[in-house]
């Protein structure tokens, strides 16, 4: 097993890629996991939507209605269409000692041609879109004042967060922290400009 502290490696049923590699194809490849990857997070806001202007009575039944919705996405999207989409998978686990580690798998030849530029748009625009309508709903339930749907959305927002945060964790790599890819990108600037002065002078 990998922690965090360790490089991404090849996962699953990868296979390598030797010799010469094929354009991407634009067309998507898995077209029912993309349903999936779309639908169970479209249908959570739907929901949310029109949880109260179909039927105020039934609070309850909507809450859980969202939440099972929530779940199904957030165990479709870790398990089935990251691999699969984007070829990228991460959890979390809890060793012997109790320490909880991070763990970050991608698929070998993530360029190849078994991805497809289609698959990963979808893919990425749904990850990132949803947990920040999310958001907007958080402020909107609490100014608003609809405390009673507030767990739910704090729901959605935690779920897709997650998600989101341990995909873009296993593409830029478990071991980088994007507060040090950007002051190492800082840095490289700030010398190609003062050795293009030295240059000049």
């Amino acid at each position: 097993m990998l922690t965090d502290d360790e490089e991404d490696v090849s996962l699953f049923d990868a296979q390598d890629d030797t010799g010469s590699r094929p354009p991407r194809n634009t067309h998507t490849k898995h077209p029912v996991a993309c349903l999936f990857h779309v639908m169970f997070r479209v249908c959570a806001l739907l929901l949310y939507l029109l949880c109260d202007v179909v039927s105020s009575s039934s609070f309850v039944a909507g809450m859980v209605a969202i939440m099972l919705l929530l779940s199904c996405d957030f165990w479709a999207v870790k398990n089935v269409t990251g691999r699969l989409l984007v070829g990228l998978r991460w959890w979390n686990q809890v060793d012997e000692d109790g320490q909880s580690h991070w763990v970050f798998e991608s698929r070998k030849g993530t360029r190849s041609s078994h991805l497809s530029d289609s698959d990963s748009r979808i893919f990425w625009l749904g990850l990132i879109v949803c947990p920040l309508v999310w958001v907007l709903f958080a402020f909107s339930a609490i100014f608003q004042l609809k405390i009673k749907w507030l767990p739910v959305v704090l729901m959605g927002v935690v779920l897709q967060g997650a998600n989101l945060y341990g995909y873009i964790k296993c593409k830029v790599g478990g071991k980088t922290d994007l507060k040090n890819m950007a002051t190492n990108y800082l840095g490289r600037q700030f010398l190609k400009q003062a050795l293009s002065k030295e240059e000049e002078s």
